[in-house]
């Protein structure tokens, strides 16, 4: 009876740190709050972004859903301005805002 107890207390305690690590990687926040998105879908938004920009450099990438979008790349242009770039799900630009975080685009 105890060693099926523990098996049963083992293989929760693997679980739920297996579970915790999937979230850590999936939920990882930026500076600002906002969720980062890795992984070969944000590599494809970060690089459609800068095929539009070219010149420019991506400082981040998040899930979105603002404009219809499915992804939001902050885009610093080769001017030094930032501009958000939203994409669909398929990678088409909907659309190109002034990043105003600052207050000052």
């Amino acid at each position: 009876m105890k060693h099926r107890k523990r098996l049963i207390v083992g293989g929760i305690v693997l679980f739920a740190a297996a579970a915790g690590t999937g979230v850590g990687v999936a939920v990882a926040g930026g500076d600002d709050g906002d969720v980062v998105a890795t992984g070969p879908g944000a590599d494809k938004a970060r690089t459609a972004a800068l095929e539009l920009l070219p010149g420019g450099t991506a400082n981040s990438v998040e899930r979105d859903s603002e404009n219809g979008a499915t992804w939001e790349v902050e885009v610093t242009r080769a001017d030094g301005g930032t501009v958000d770039v939203r994409l669909d799900a398929a990678y088409d630009v909907v659309v190109v805002e002034g990043d105003d975080e600052d207050g000052d685009n």
